[in-house]
């Protein structure tokens, strides 16, 4: 397996990127549809569709402690590690992501 990682540029800023009120976007990266959340002024990068039923995640909202929340069973997830927070044992992959000065940027790793 090869030690370089693949970072893809998705925007000059935080700012442009299209968060809905939820905090909440859809973006594709390398064929690959994902949701970014913003919370606390920082990015977190995780997969378009719930591991459990395929909800749209960014149909969802960020709850008061920092979870995705799927808009369909309420599931909620960690943003920072995609572990199931509600107790049904799913769990969601996360992305990182990096705000540089010449850009923002996420690894699908």
């Amino acid at each position: 397996m090869s030690s370089h990682t693949q970072w893809y540029k998705l925007a000059e800023s935080v700012n442009e990127i299209e968060f809905n009120n939820n905090g909440l976007a859809e973006v594709e990266v390398n064929g690959k549809n994902i949701t970014l959340a913003l919370h606390n002024g920082k990015v977190f990068a995780c997969p378009q569709k719930c591991p459990h039923a395929g909800g749209t995640l960014a149909a969802g909202y960020i709850d008061a402690t920092g979870n995705i929340v799927c808009p369909v069973h309420r599931y909620k997830f960690n943003l920072i590690n995609g572990y199931n927070t509600s107790g049904e044992g799913y769990h969601l992959k996360t992305y990182k992501v990096d705000v540089r000065e010449d850009g923002l940027f996420i690894t699908l790793l």
